[in-house]
């Protein structure tokens, strides 16, 4: 077991008398948010509770892990910080730079061969630094995460969004950018804004073809992409009770999707099974013994509206399978009108790729359900119509996995097994396609789907569903195949049907693995060499960026408004551009690049307010830069959802933008702006961003008196010489306006 029981014991006694004390406070029976928040607290309990949603706290993290991909940046900048070891447990997961191409060995090879300057240095700092390291191949992060290092009550960060998946073993689990990640290790808390909390009650049980996954799928329906933001969703009932350990984590995994801070489940009995059933009984007695602070007080679930800042209830019993998608997770179908919606919006209902697995849906459980439809599709003489890719989300359930024969299930209908790490779903996909242009639909059980984000091609529609239906749907041939009511035609020439999916929660012969792939730091790091190699194209080393001058900012050039959705993924894209995840000049030439230009419905064409010709928007803020000519970014609604890469952050700081103006911002994206020394600001009236014109240039005043809760002005010079002066809004608290002021948080730690 990789636990140190005694920390455990420490967090939960931690827990229990804080929250002995919050109930005083708040005068109220706690929800399990409130428990675990409240037990986390950096600095002793206040005087009065905290306004969700408005008043900034400082939290006291447990974890830190982070993925390959954004690892490199903050331990880039943790090396910086001065500190000899990590302030907390830390580890360091090999899953993002490993393209899936032609299978698992090849392709695991090949990235060792390929990324190997960016694995020593990843292997090299953490032995350094104190950090636990798991190398390519050992697995997703979440999934070792998971089971590993996961346990009810415990809080951390993490540097990927999906994070939270942790939720699913009753924790608090917050994806961050990178940056937060250095101040956790570094001994500093995390500042958080209170969560507001949502209650979802589950009622009924799932039966027949639904599976956790439509859960989720339902809710992000109902909630949107952004009805989650600045929420914990908080799950509870009897049908709560009735789902898998692992099926928890998949629901609050996909909670990124609609901008929660985090999701967390009640300790109940299926944590204690999975908790034993991965080497770690001792933490599931301990777990036991402060079960009543690892659950909602009882009074909760008899008037939930009372609680909870909003309140959604779902029946289990009444669900059926859903597909989401395209373009955006949000877009939900039940697979009984799927038919219909693909018709009306004239959508591909040939499938020409299953893919299954990812951070999200890669348990036993999943892929014991999926491969029971493989094995009966085999007796029933049925091969996959489509595609059929399947990547595992560790070494351990891969192990598992092969010495029970679901991989072989899987391969005997034409599935190919891939690598164990995130693939396709983060783009990590050489896709064999004859056009790439050519219009075409995929389904997956990962979790996002925006455009070009699978393959990077702009015409496949990617659409989202449990492992079960893509197994289902990838032997019928079709998006719209209802396995429930819709027949195949065998190679007999026999109609078949598809028997409802059964598995298991665990494996019946429990886990095993002969290497894990995890590296444990020495006792001691200090005399470890870091090399970064000059001229490298994969690592390079960090300046600090230049602190606040003091003055307004005049003469501000637009370098694009974008229009429409725009993530993490528009702003730096992952896919090939991965391998400069280390480097931030070679980076920061995809800055927005897959941004929409409000002014000419284009990608990555922008005038340049100097030359007044277009071109890429990395090359115009390149030359603004070189002239000394600081410029803004205008963004619509939920600007930054998706990823929490940081690079989106960093790269328009490096690259001389100073203002990034928007309707609304995704929290992680917000934060890592902010983090970064940058000006996040959102227009005080929404439908000023229509008046931002191609040629205007912008005067921004107030900065000397830059407080919390106070606007700041705009002035608007437009081409034809007229000007107005707009609000604009921001939600900095002290300590931000300092980071603000110091060119970045990094710059200010060193100060103080």
């Amino acid at each position: 077991m990789l636990l140190n029981l005694d920390i455990v014991d420490a967090i939960y006694q931690k827990i229990s008398s804080s929250s002995k004390k919050a109930e005083s406070l708040l005068n109220h029976p706690l929800t399990l948010t409130e428990k675990l928040l409240y037990g986390h607290l950096y600095d002793d309990l206040p005087a009065e509770p905290y306004k969700r949603g408005i008043d900034y706290v400082n939290f006291r993290i447990d974890r830190v892990a982070m993925q390959d991909a954004t690892a490199q940046m903050a331990l880039l900048q943790f090396m910086t910080a001065g500190r000899p070891t990590a302030a907390v447990p830390s580890t360091v997961h090999c899953d993002h730079l490993i393209l899936s191409k032609d299978g698992v060995n090849p392709d695991l090879a090949a990235a060792k061969s390929q990324n190997a300057e960016v694995y020593n240095f990843l292997q090299s700092v953490s032995a350094k630094y104190g950090i636990g390291f798991w190398k390519p191949g050992a697995g997703i992060i979440h999934q070792v995460v998971f089971e590993n290092y996961a346990f009810p009550g415990q809080m951390m960060i993490g540097t990927d969004s999906h994070t939270p998946n942790a939720g699913g073993l009753g924790m608090l689990a917050i994806g961050v950018g990178g940056a937060d990640a250095v101040d956790v290790m570094s001994g500093i808390p995390l500042e958080l804004k209170m969560p507001r909390i949502m209650g979802v009650e589950l009622t009924g049980k799932l039966s027949g073809w639904v599976s956790p996954k439509d859960i989720i799928l339902v809710l992000s329906g109902m909630l949107t992409v952004k009805g989650g933001t600045g929420f914990i969703i908080e799950y509870f009932g009897e049908g709560a009770e009735s789902l898998s350990c692992t099926g928890k984590g998949t629901i609050c995994n996909m909670g990124a999707e609609v901008g929660a801070t985090c999701s967390v489940f009640p300790y109940d009995e299926s944590m204690k099974r999975y908790l034993e059933a991965t080497g770690r009984k001792s933490v599931a007695e301990k777990a036991g013994e402060y079960a009543a602070f690892l659950r909602p007080d009882p009074e909760i679930a008899k008037d939930p509206a009372k609680y909870y800042d909003q309140y959604i209830k779902i029946n289990l019993s009444e669900l059926e399978p859903y597909v989401n998608g395209p373009f955006t997770p949000d877009l939900a179908t039940p697979i009984s009108k799927v038919s219909a919606f693909l018709k009306e919006n004239n959508y591909p209902d040939t499938l020409e790729v299953g893919l299954i697995g990812s951070c999200t849906n890669s348990s036993y459980e999943d892929l014991s359900r999926a491969a029971f439809i493989a094995k009966q599709a085999r007796e029933k003489k049925l091969n996959v119509r489509s595609s059929f890719i399947i990547t595992p989300g560790s070494e351990q359930i891969r192990y598992t996995a092969e010495r029970d024969g679901l991989l072989e299930a899987f391969d005997e209908i034409g599935g190919v097994i891939m690598a164990n790490a995130c693939g396709p779903c983060i783009g990590q996909w050489s896709r064999k396609i004859d056009d790439p242009e050519r219009k075409n639909s995929i389904v997956t059980s990962f979790n996002r789907n925006f455009a070009k984000r699978n393959d990077g091609n702009a015409g496949t529609h990617a659409f989202i569903a449990s492992p079960e239906m893509v197994t289902a749907m990838a032997l019928g041939g079709r998006l719209s195949f209802n396995p429930a009511t819709d027949f195949i035609l065998n190679a007999d020439g026999q109609e078949v049907k598809l028997d409802e999916p059964q598995g298991y929660e665990l494996p019946p012969a429990g886990f095993d693995v002969k290497d894990p792939g995890f590296i444990a730091p020495p006792a001691e790091g200090k005399g470890i060499g870091v090399d970064v190699k000059p001229g490298s194209d994969r690592l390079q080393l960090l300046e600090p960026f230049d602190a606040w001058d003091g003055k307004d900012i005049k003469g501000l050039r637009l370098l694009i408004k974008a229009k429409g959705k725009c993530t993490t993924d528009h702003i730096s894209m992952a896919g090939p551009w991965l391998k400069y995840r280390g480097h931030l000049d070679k980076i920061s030439d995809n800055l927005l690049m897959g941004a929409v230009n409000a002014f000419n419905g284009k990608t990555n064409s922008v005038k340049n307010g100097i030359t007044g010709g277009y071109a890429g928007v990395s090359q115009t803020a390149r030359d603004y830069k070189a002239r000394n000519i600081p410029s803004i970014v205008v963004g619509d609604e939920n600007y930054g959802e998706g990823s929490s890469r940081e690079h989106a952050a960093m790269e328009p700081r490096y690259l001389g933008v100073r203002v990034v103006l928007v309707r609304s911002f995704a929290r992680i994206h917000e934060t890592n702006l902010k983090k970064q020394g940058m000006l996040a600001l959102t227009f005080s009236d929404q439908a000023d961003y229509d008046k931002i014109l191609e040629d205007d240039t912008f005067e921004l005043s107030g900065l000397a008196a830059f407080t919390p809760g106070k606007p700041l002005k705009m002035k608007i010079n437009h081409a034809g010489g007229k000007s107005e002066v707009i609000l604009l809004n921001h939600s900095y608290s002290d300590l931000q306006i300092h980071w603000f002021k110091a060119g970045s948080a990094l710059n200010y730690m060193k100060e103080v």
